[in-house]
């Protein structure tokens, strides 16, 4: 399956990730691939208000904390990773992600490419690029 949008500012990547969201059933890995700045986390927000386990204003990038978790205790859990400044297998082991597994759940992976995940789950990629200005194309494959 292949799919390409373009959307043309950060609000329609935000309501097309909403959208998006609708089609995730957990477990699922989605993966983001894409240059800075290029609409990863705006993309996030959707996705994850579109779940229903936060507001688009709660969600904010992981670079520095790496993993933010979102959802009520008896809902399920979006798990949302930034592997931006992971350098080695040991900084990706001590993320603990290996406990996201235990229970089905969303889970989204900023700079997926850095640390391909070894997961039995279904794969959703995205890539995102630049299409100059606020303008930004969006491909959906699966893995």
């Amino acid at each position: 399956m292949g799919e390409e949008v373009i959307t043309h500012s950060a609000e329609e990547t935000t309501q097309w990730g909403r959208e998006f969201a609708k089609r995730l059933r957990p477990p699922v890995l989605v993966l983001l691939t894409g240059d800075l700045g290029s609409g990863k986390t705006t993309l996030t927000k959707g996705i994850v208000a579109g779940l229903g386990a936060a507001t688009e204003d709660e969600v904010t990038s992981p670079t520095f904390t790496l993993v933010h978790v979102y959802g009520a205790p008896d809902a399920g859990k979006v798990y949302h990773a930034d592997l931006y400044r992971i350098e080695s297998f040991h900084d990706f082991e001590t993320l603990g992600l290996e406990d996201l597994f235990a229970q089905p759940a969303v889970v989204i992976l900023e700079w997926s490419e850095r640390f391909p995940l070894q997961s039995p789950w279904p794969q959703l990629r995205l890539k995102l690029e630049h299409l100059g200005g606020d303008a930004r194309r969006i491909t959906v494959s699966t893995s």
